[in-house]
């Protein structure tokens, strides 16, 4: 039986504090990223952060608001399965969730809501957003297993081996990456560690600058940059092949090898690649 592959899209684009706005950018992704088969757009990008300490809480919406339905829509005109981040109402009105709402022709397929939150650097995200239970979220995309990031979530390995452990071949890490000192750096190396560790494809978008790092880039389970770009807006298009990390993991069995006597339990089934 032939391995799966997928095209995926990275939507290296800077959103605006206005919703319409970015609701309207959604068919030009669509078509400058037209045959993928997964398209990821950057985290929040229904409604960007704006000033450090602004609230966005007006701007939250319910997963059946103006956000997920235009996603929705753009999915059933153009196909494919999007992702992107936005800013979800939670019960606490004045601190919503960082989410990335997964949908597909059918509908809304998964959400995943960010974990890790941007208290570093001088930011302090929890004083406005709350976090996420930390459950694994995949999603499955024409036989590929996607698993689901956010950002600052990068910095935190024991995430991205959750998630290869319960079956991604692939981890998507929508990005909003504050500029800085070394931070387009440590945003590479953290990309391509997370995927060198979980024998795993990486594909990570960011906004693009002034504000934000850009460099979206594919990384595949070996740690070879499968495909990069720099700053600015662009699509960047990459292919993922499920038989490149079944040879990874045949060749460097580091997840099997992981010890076992850990709360996590035994290693699953998937990381021997047999059936994967």
């Amino acid at each position: 039986m032939q391995s799966p592959s997928i095209r995926v899209a990275l939507a290296q684009l800077a959103s605006t504090s206005s919703p319409a706005d970015n609701r309207t950018r959604l068919a030009d992704v669509a078509d400058r990223a037209a045959g993928a088969d997964l398209v990821v757009l950057p985290e929040v990008f229904a409604r960007d952060f704006g000033v450090a300490g602004e609230s966005v809480a007006e701007d939250a919406e319910p997963l059946d608001g103006p956000f997920v339905t235009a996603l929705e829509e753009t999915a059933r005109r153009h196909g494919g399965t999007w992702v992107a981040g936005m800013f979800e109402r939670s019960d606490d009105p004045d601190r919503p969730y960082n989410t990335l709402a997964v949908v597909d022709p059918t509908g809304l397929r998964t959400t995943y809501r960010k974990v890790h939150l941007y208290d570093s650097f001088g930011f302090r995200e929890s004083d406005q957003m709350l976090a996420g239970s930390r459950t694994p979220t995949l999603v499955e995309v024409r036989g590929v297993m996607v698993g689901l990031m956010t950002c600052y979530d990068l910095r935190f390995p024991e995430l991205a081996r959750e998630l290869s452990r319960a079956g991604a071949d692939l981890v998507v890490v929508p990005s909003a990456w504050v500029v800085g000192p070394r931070k387009v750096a440590h945003w590479q190396a953290l990309v391509t560690a997370r995927a060198i560790e979980n024998l795993a494809y990486v594909a990570a978008v960011s906004q693009p600058g002034p504000r934000y790092t850009g460099h979206s880039m594919v990384v595949d389970p070996r740690g070879d940059v499968v495909a990069e770009v720099a700053d600015g807006e662009q699509v960047l298009l990459a292919d993922v092949h499920v038989k490149q990390v079944r040879a990874a993991r045949a060749e460097n069995p580091s997840l099997h090898n992981r010890r076992d006597d850990h709360p996590w339990g035994p290693p699953s089934r998937r990381l021997s690649g047999g059936d994967a």
